[in-house]
């Protein structure tokens, strides 16, 4: 069976490549365009991987990883998050503080445009190891 990945980015041109690149290597996608809809995904389709925008409509990837550490998502607490997005990690990371007092977690952080190899090194480590390369 392949492994699952959650896309979540609100950007179509994104979704396209990135999705285009990781099924290239055998992955099944599952995509969202919001927060809100990323959640729903993870619930229901219980992915092995999420790939995560922070900048998005609705509900955005710092209020997803924040509801991620809710007791009723207990369950994927072991699913390995990338951040994949455009906002640099120590300003994602100081407002992240400040909005939640806690510190934010994921197994890597990748800044756009981020190389296509190393997007496929680290997705690649996490899915069979657990812990980024």
């Amino acid at each position: 069976m392949n492994k699952r990945i959650l896309l979540a980015d609100d950007d179509p041109d994104i979704i396209e490549v990135v999705s285009m690149l990781l099924e290239d290597e055998g992955y099944e996608i599952i995509t969202a365009a919001d927060g809100a809809e990323a959640l729903e995904r993870i619930e229901n389709e219980h992915p092995d991987l999420v790939i995560l925008d922070l900048l998005m409509p609705r509900v955005d990837g710092f209020a997803v990883i924040n509801t991620l550490r809710e007791p009723r998502y207990e369950q994927f607490s072991a699913t390995p998050v990338i951040v994949l997005t455009s906002v640099r990690e120590e300003v994602s990371k100081r407002r992240y503080e400040l909005e939640t007092g806690k510190r934010m977690e994921y197994a890597a952080y990748l800044e756009k445009p981020a190389d296509p190899d190393e997007l496929l090194d680290t997705v690649s480590a996490l899915l069979s190891s657990g812990s980024p390369p």
